[in-house]
């Protein structure tokens, strides 16, 4: 029985709201009810050990639920709640076999103290119950103690003070007092003739008054021909005897019992009576029943709880985990946790479960894990030591919760905060550019020289463009949002890409070339944010032509039908990649341009490309030129009509 289970009956809804939450805060697990009525339907489900209930409500009072808890349940305990008006229904109540009573308005430290009160008489009933349960042992134990005295010289005084002290058992449960009346099951004592000569009062009160009647009639579907009987077996063998038997109680009711019987014999060494021992079953059956729903109820918690768990081994071998740990990493128990984890196959230099283990307190780390399907989590980690009956550490418990998210908005405002310090001396240079443009197209003026006019004027379209998509990659990469999806003609929109930066490079003297091959048809893309990633790779084509400033300067975009995608090939024969920017070109913040690049444009085509459910393959040579080959699905998948997962965004 959970001592801390409690139900509180009252038909005032503000006294079982905030007593309720005072005897939550007093560490009890507390369920309310209305009236008697209801209170006796939540019963057979909660099964309180204590309840605390009002006298004066309507459809059933207190004193009436008293009477019929007890009626069911003579063990669980009621404590009445009574106004000063109340007094004389509250002794009533106490008649009843009501456990205290508490006067209105209740004070919390008079109920925590006669709760406790009741704890410890529960406690005593659960004791007792233990004794009633090992009296077998000590029957055997005595016997064999017996048998051994027999064997030595002084053995017959010993049996004849042992023999005189058990003739005296029939009449000690026979007595309202002793031993056998405080136990909290069935004693009788049964003569030759296997009649009961005795009976102990808790016996009398379950199966009524059967002193001299056949010690078999007390069991369900024994007769006068039962050879099996405990009493009759006892007088035939002379030792003690078990046996699982049904009592029918007065009122009809079938008791499931454990009998246990010994011998008691007279001073001449004789057989004279049995005594007789039935345990009643019933509340064994409900703890246990009981025992299960709770390790249900904790293992829906376990598995139920947002982190991952884990219970390790001393060998740091993963013993039982929950199911969010198996979701990410199955087939984990018997596994070492660095094995489970992805790691290279050693414990940790840190290990908290080796910590835990050697000084029995709980650790904290954070680490970087690999899932099995080979997705980085970074994890915030807990140990905590499982102890034994005994305080011995015999495993421990790790709690993880998942805190990549936070890490990745932590990156992404640091990436803010490194992104504005670049971009501030980037603007810089380009509004003092603008201004140098500003001042010789003024002097230009004032001379009239239309040559300075259209240098300067040349000068502020350049800076004005570059300020422009600085500031459109900014608001890009600092805000996410979902593509705005839309079909179009595949070749009509690469030519209108490849116009928008044709004449910067027929004026920079590249020859520029647009290769479209049939079948093309349509793709499904949000043609302003893939316009800007294609413009992006063709302008950095461009930038590689003038940068190397010999041969005969090229750049083409191509593209080709390939079944349910489209490649479009971006390419160039100018100054090329080594391996090593090949790799960082996708990177954010990276730029091979110097203090003309801003480290995003290639950064974001990226993104947006992938967002569209595309790649990007490489191929670049230093002095030979670049390709940039683009795999587009016609179809956009169901993925890619949602925001991209970014931490973070910008207004």
């Amino acid at each position: 029985m959970d001592v801390k289970k409690l139900m509180l009956v009252d038909d005032e809804e503000g006294i079982r709201r905030f007593l309720g939450l005072s005897l939550e805060d007093m560490g009890y697990e507390v369920a309310t009810a209305a009236n008697g009525r209801e209170a006796l339907e939540l019963f057979d489900s909660f099964k309180p050990s204590i309840i605390l209930t009002d006298i004066k409500m309507p459809v059933m009072d207190g004193i009436e639920l008293l009477q019929q808890v007890k009626a069911i349940s003579p063990d669980t305990e009621v404590i009445i709640i009574s106004g000063h008006g109340d007094l004389e229904l509250a002794i009533d109540a106490l008649k009843h076999d009501a456990a205290d009573f508490i006067t209105k308005p209740i004070n919390n430290d008079v109920l925590e103290i006669s709760l406790e009160r009741l704890i410890e008489k529960i406690g005593m009933k659960q004791q007792l119950r233990e004794y009633t349960e090992n009296l077998e042992r000590l029957v055997e134990e005595k016997t064999q103690r017996i048998v051994d005295l027999e064997r030595q010289t002084a053995a017959s005084r010993v049996m004849e003070g042992l023999s005189s002290a058990l003739t005296n058992v029939a009449n000690e449960v026979e007595s309202e007092s002793g031993l056998f009346n405080e136990l909290p099951c069935l004693v009788s004592v049964h003569n030759r003739n296997q009649e009961i000569v005795a009976a102990n009062a808790l016996f009398k009160e379950r199966l009524g008054h059967f002193i001299g009647e056949k010690s078999y009639s007390i069991f369900e579907g024994r007769g006068a021909e039962c050879v099996d009987c405990p009493v009759r077996k006892t007088f035939a063998t002379g030792k003690g005897q078990r046996s699982k038997e049904i009592l029918v109680s007065e009122i009809g009711e079938r008791i499931p019992v454990s009998v246990y019987t010994a011998p008691i014999h007279n001073t001449e060494g004789e057989l004279d009576l049995v005594l007789e021992i039935s345990v009643d079953m019933t509340e064994l059956a409900r703890l246990k029943e009981e025992l299960l729903t709770t390790q249900l109820k904790f293992q829906r918690l376990f598995d139920e709880a947002p982190c991952y768990i884990s219970v390790q081994n001393p060998d740091l071998t993963i013993a039982e985990v929950n199911r969010r740990f198996k979701e990410d990493f199955p087939d984990a128990e018997g596994r070492h946790c660095d094995e489970v984890h992805q790691y290279c196959g050693a414990p940790c230099h840190e290990c908290l479960v080796t910590k835990t283990l050697e000084d029995g307190e709980s650790h904290q780390m954070e680490t970087v894990v690999t899932t099995a399907a080979g997705e980085n989590k970074n994890i915030l980690v807990w140990s905590a030591p499982i102890r034994n009956a005994f305080g011995a550490i015999t495993q421990v418990m790790e709690m993880s919760t998942d805190i990549t998210e936070i890490r990745r908005l932590q990156d992404h405002l640091t990436s803010l905060g490194i992104m504005l310090g670049s971009m501030s001396h980037g603007v810089k240079g380009m509004l003092t550019a603008l201004d140098g443009g500003i001042y010789r197209l003024e002097s230009g003026m004032r001379k009239e020289d239309p040559e300075k006019i259209a240098q300067a004027m040349e000068t502020v379209k350049t800076m004005i463009v570059r300020i422009k998509k600085m500031i459109l990659d900014i608001l890009y990469y600092a805000k996410s949002r979902a593509l705005e999806a839309e079909v179009v003609d595949v070749k009509e929109f690469l030519t209108g890409v490849a116009d928008i930066v044709r004449d910067r490079a027929e004026g920079a003297g590249i020859a520029y070339e647009c290769v479209f091959g049939d079948g093309l048809e349509t793709m499904e893309v949000d043609s302003s944010a893939f316009s800007a990633a294609l413009v992006n790779f063709l302008e950095n084509a461009v930038d590689a032509c003038a940068a190397r400033r010999n041969g005969s300067p090229r750049v083409a975009l191509r593209a080709a039908s390939k079944g349910p995608a489209v490649e479009i090939v971006v390419e160039d024969n100018g100054m090329g990649m080594d391996r090593e920017t090949r790799e960082k070109i996708f990177t954010l913040f990276f730029s091979s341009k110097g203090r003309k690049g801003t480290g995003l444009g290639l950064f974001i085509s990226n993104q947006t490309i992938e967002h569209h459910g595309g790649s990007i393959t490489v191929d670049s040579e230093p002095d030979k030129g670049t390709s940039f080959i683009i795999t587009m699905p016609r179809r956009l998948p169901d993925s890619a009509r949602q925001a991209p997962s970014q931490p973070g965004e910008c207004e």
